[in-house]
C-alpha cells in the first residue's frame, strides 16, 4: 500500500502538547525486547535531535519574530517527541551496553541504507563508513567483556556479528579528506535525500552520546577508547553531512526534514514488534503529518515553490532494522584496506594519511589496539560473534 504524507492530514498543532503523566512512558525491558526495537529506539532519538537543532539554527538566521515564535511551537512538539523516544531507553542499561546498541545501529542502518541507495557515489560513502562503524562495535564489545564482565550477544542477539572491520587506528585521516561531494538536489533522486539526511541524524548522535557519556568512567582504558572513538564519529558527521547539498534553501531542509520523519515514523511503525512502542510511532507519525504540512506552507511562502517539486510521490519501501551479515562479509573481503583522498577513495597510503597517523598517534599505539591486548590478556582470546563462519580476510582470522 503506498503512503503519501502530502495527502494525509494529522493532529492539529494545538492538540499535539501533551502533560507530564503522557510523556512518562514506560522504558522497554532490555533483556526480553527485540534488539532491533531498541535500535529503532536510538535511531529516532538521532532524528528528533537533528530537527530541533535544525530548528534551532533555522530560527538563528530569520529576523522574523512571527517566523521564531511559529517555529518555537512546532519545536516544543519535537522535543517533547524528543524525550518520549528517548526516556523509552531502560535506565538500568549502563553506559557502555547502549554504547553497543548504538553500534549496532551504525551497522545495520548504514548498511541496510548502503544496499537501497540508488546512487553509486553515495552507495559507496555508506559502504565505506560502515565498516568503521563495524570495528567500533568489535572494540567496544571486547571493552564490554574486560569491564562488566558480560558478553555483547546479550544486546546484539546473534542479529549482527561482532568481528574486525577497517582497523580503527586507520580510521585518523587528515580532515581535507573527509569531506565528500555532495548530492545535486535537482537530479537525484528523493529516496538518496532521505537516507543522507538519516545516517548523518544517526551519526551526529553517536558523535553527541560519546562527547558527553566517554569522561563518566573511571577505567582509564574505557576513557581513552570513547575519546578515540569519539574523534572518529566527528570525522563520519563531516563525511556524510557532506553528501547534502548545500544549495538546498532553508524551507527546502525544513520540508525534507519534517518528510524524512514521517517516513521512519511510518517504516517503524509498519515492523515495530512492541504494541506500546508502536502506538508512540502512529502517535508521532501522526504528529509529524501536521509539521510536514507547516512546513510546505512556509516554504510556499518563502521559496514560491510547491513542495512536490522536491519531493517523492509517496514513500519508498519502508526502511527496516534486519541482519546484514552477508552483505558486510562482502565489504569485508573487497573494501576493508580503503581509505579516504579529497573526495575520492583509493588503497595506498599517501602522504596527508601518513602525516595524519603519524601525528594523532605519536608513536605509540592507540586505545582501539591496547583495549585488545589488555582483552587478550585478560581472557587469553578476543570476544567474537562469528555466526556464519571465519572471518572473509585471512588476515583477520583469530590466531
Amino acid at each position: 500500500m503506498t503512503f503519501n504524507p502530502l495527502e494525509q492530514r494529522g493532529i492539529p498543532l494545538d492538540r499535539q502538547l501533551r502533560n507530564w503523566r503522557e510523556l512518562n512512558v514506560q522504558p522497554i525491558d532490555p533483556d526480553r525486547c527485540d534488539p532491533y526495537t531498541r535500535c529503532r529506539i536510538i535511531t529516532m532519538n538521532g532524528i528528533e535531535t537533528e530537527a530541533i537543532l535544525f530548528g534551532h539554527h533555522l530560527a538563528r538566521h530569520t529576523s522574523d519574530p512571527e517566523l521564531k515564535r511559529q517555529l518555537a511551537r512546532t519545536r516544543y512538539i519535537e522535543a517533547q517527541q524528543q524525550r518520549v523516544v528517548n526516556w523509552l531507553l531502560p535506565g538500568v542499561s549502563s553506559v557502555l551496553e547502549t554504547t553497543i546498541a548504538y553500534e549496532q545501529v551504525a551497522v545495520d542502518l548504514t548498511a541496510w541504507v548502503a544496499r537501497m541507495e540508488p546512487d553509486p557515489y553515495l552507495k559507496q560513502a555508506y559502504e565505506f563508513g560502515v565498516l568503521e562503524d563495524f570495528d567500533h562495535l568489535y572494540r567496544y564489545a571486547n571493552l564490554y567483556e574486560m569491564i562488566e564482565h558480560r558478553k555483547a550477544e546479550s544486546v546484539v542477539d546473534n542479529l549482527t556479528e561482532v568481528m574486525p572491520g577497517r582497523p580503527t587506528k586507520y580510521h585518523h585521516r587528515d580532515p581535507y579528506d573527509n569531506v565528500r561531494d555532495p548530492y545535486d538536489r535537482t537530479t537525484v533522486n528523493p529516496l538518496s535525500k532521505l537516507h543522507a539526511l538519516t545516517v548523518m541524524a544517526a551519526e551526529q548522535q553517536t558523535m553527541n552520546f560519546y562527547m558527553n557519556t566517554g569522561p563518566t568512567y573511571m577505567e582509564p582504558i574505557a576513557r581513552q577508547l570513547y575519546q578515540e572513538i569519539g574523534l572518529i564519529e566527528e570525522e563520519h558527521v563531516t563525511h556524510y553531512e557532506s553528501l547534502v547539498d548545500p544549495g538546498e534553501t532553508w524551507w527546502e531542509q525544513l520540508v525534507n526534514h519534517e518528510y524524512n520523519e514521517c517516513y521512519l515514523y511510518y517504516s517503524f511503525m509498519e515492523q515495530e514488534s512492541d504494541p506500546k512502542v508502536k502506538a508512540i510511532w502512529e502517535l508521532h507519525l501522526n504528529m509529524e503529518l501536521e509539521h510536514l504540512h507547516i512546513a510546505c506552507d512556509l516554504m510556499r511562502r518563502h521559496d514560491g515553490r510547491e513542495p512536490q517539486e522536491i519531493l517523492a510521490p509517496e514513500l519508498p519501501d519502508v526502511l527496516t532494522f534486519e541482519p546484514n551479515k552477508q552483505y558486510l562479509r562482502e565489504l569485508l573481503a573487497t573494501q576493508i584496506d580503503l581509505t579516504t583522498l579529497g573526495a575520492g577513495y583509493v588503497r595506498e597510503a599517501h602522504e596527508r594519511f601518513e602525516r595524519m597517523q603519524q601525528q594523532i598517534h605519536g608513536g605509540e599505539q592507540p586505545p582501539s589496539e591496547r583495549v585488545m591486548a589488555e582483552h587478550d590478556e585478560m581472557f587469553g582470546r578476543e570476544y567474537r560473534v562469528e555466526t556464519e563462519g571465519e572471518h572473509p580476510d585471512p588476515a583477520l582470522r583469530e590466531r
